[in-house]
């Protein structure tokens, strides 16, 4: 397996530390429109790793990614960046008959009359409407493959296949205790997803009714999360899994929760009074005359880069899925879930804890498709493949998950 890597951020330079320890790949060429990025992701793995190159690539440039896949002989690619580049990623690669493999899905548009109602554009649809091209390709577009999305839906896939008869709700909670000293406010992901999902509809599904939408940080409800995180209180955010699961599983309903506080909260209500969440360029004074630039790229240029703060944050980070339904008859409840302690995947891989959590995924996903474990074609969400293999191989990889009966 050759893999064309877009994207050298923390999940992209933590997914190069995980496959350095991995054999299952030929060569992994790293590619980021920052050139020193690359280049410092693949020295931080030492001279002896002759397996990993380093290039110089526009992600909104499909020819150029087009270029890179026939140059390198790469059969995969791996995107690793903000979801705004996923649709130039994912045709460059169908159109290069590459395989492919994201960890968020193409974005979302408001339905333009009834946003907290009704579904505009939702996550995915872009990528859903090019199944049949895949398919016929013979190629797989592995969709939503990082932690939340797709260690979630694993696990959600996990239940339905050995846990339960039947299911009444499937619910995504995601909740840490990770504190960041010397900052007020840190995100330890990136502020630009973070605002899109946090600021966009929430999306649920309801059987018979389908997929509709609420108030962002509506139905807020305090979750006891394992592993001394205790209790968080989470809202409804728009995320993938919502938009996956019921493609693929049976539930009457299926929500996604995450843990944000009330002052993470605020701030994103703040941005968005002010307008600092919109993405369209406005017109600002420079020393050379007016520029245009985006709001939401300056908020994420002056906060500190999230890859920077594992040696200032300590706490750990919980993902996971909590099921409800009836098994042989009787009620049951259950949490399957993954934690992560920053200080032992700094001290192990030099990455901070929630992109760590977020990297692992991926390159076991790559390692299941290398050996044949998974296999598919079309556009297929991490709920279409046997969920066993996967989670044997993450405790493999050093990093086991844990069920809890609640």
């Amino acid at each position: 397996m050759r893999v064309l890597m877009v994207g050298a951020g923390g999940v992209g330079t933590a997914i190069t530390r995980i496959a350095a320890r991995r054999s299952f790949f030929e060569h992994l060429v790293v590619a980021d429109y920052d050139l020193r990025r690359a280049e410092s992701a693949v020295a931080a793995l030492g001279a002896d790793e002759r397996r990993f190159t380093a290039v110089r690539l526009d992600a909104s440039d499909p020819a150029g990614v087009r270029a890179a896949l026939a140059e390198h002989r790469c059969d995969v690619l791996l995107n690793a960046t903000d979801p705004r580049f996923v649709l130039p990623l994912f045709e460059a690669a169908l159109a290069e008959r590459a395989h492919y493999l994201d960890m968020a899905m193409s974005l979302s548009r408001p339905h333009p009359t009834h946003p907290y109602e009704e579904c505009g554009v939702k996550l995915g649809d872009a990528q859903f409407d090019r199944a049949a091209e895949w398919e016929a390709a013979d190629r797989l577009a592995l969709v939503g493959m990082g932690v939340e999305p797709g260690l979630a839906d694993v696990f959600a896939r996990y239940a339905s296949d050995t846990l339960f008869d039947e299911i009444e709700e499937i619910g995504v909670r995601d909740g840490a205790n990770l504190v960041v000293d010397g900052y007020d406010f840190a995100p330890s992901f990136s502020i630009w997803t973070t605002i899109e999902e946090c600021l966009n509809p929430p999306v649920v599904y309801e059987e018979g009714r389908g997929w509709f939408t609420t108030e962002p940080f509506s139905e807020p409800e305090v979750f006891d999360f394992p592993e001394g995180i205790g209790p968080v209180e989470c809202v409804n955010v728009e995320h993938e899994e919502v938009l996956l699961v019921p493609r693929w599983l049976k539930a009457r309903r299926v929500t996604f929760k995450y843990g944000l506080g009330d002052e993470f909260i605020g701030v994103l209500r703040t941005l968005h009074k002010l307008g600092l969440d919109r993405t369209d360029p406005v017109t600002v004074a420079g020393a050379e005359g007016p520029v245009a630039v985006s709001p939401r790229d300056v908020v994420a240029a002056c906060l500190p880069d999230p890859a920077t703060l594992g040696d200032r944050m300590h706490g750990k980070t919980c993902a996971g899925t909590w099921v409800k339904g009836t098994k042989d008859g009787r009620p049951r409840e259950v949490y399957l879930y993954h934690v992560v302690d920053n200080q032992w995947s700094m001290r192990e891989y030099g990455s901070q804890a929630v992109v760590w959590q977020t990297a692992i995924n991926p390159v076991a996903a790559l390692e299941l498709l290398a050996t044949g474990a998974w296999q598919g074609r079309g556009v297929l969400g991490p709920e279409a493949l046997p969920p066993t293999p996967f989670l044997d191989l993450l405790a493999e990889y050093g990093a086991p998950w844990g069920m809890r009966e609640q």
